[in-house]
């Protein structure tokens, strides 16, 4: 069986997901593992790419879930989400990073986050 916290980002995922189709995104990918890190959800809003991190927490008793994503983790964000887009010839399309911050089961969207 898994671990507690992977059941719980798994979980975060599949909320974000179903947020991200509502608000209109098409989904191209989920838990995309590259060279450099893994991206969480890829998607496309309109003819712009967006790579999504999700963060899931149970609480907000040590800070809501979308600051947990530090300078460190979006430079690795960003290395592997340029890896996709030359492994997949998209280059063409203008991206963004955007982060779902999910607070037990209510999730926020955040736009160009960073």
């Amino acid at each position: 069986m898994a671990e507690p916290h992977l059941l719980q980002g798994r979980k975060g995922e599949r909320i974000a997901c179903r947020l991200l189709l509502k608000k209109g995104f098409d989904i191209l990918a989920r838990r995309y593992r590259g060279r450099r890190g893994e991206l969480d959800i890829i998607a496309f809003e309109g003819d712009t790419l967006v790579f999504v991190e999700v963060k899931s927490r149970s609480s907000s008793k040590f800070g809501e879930p979308w600051e947990f994503v530090d300078w460190q983790k979006q430079q690795i964000l960003r290395r592997t989400a340029e890896d996709f887009i030359a492994d997949h010839d998209l280059g063409q399309y203008a991206y963004r990073f955007d982060i779902v911050s999910v607070l037990g089961k209510e999730p926020s969207l955040f736009r160009n986050a960073f």
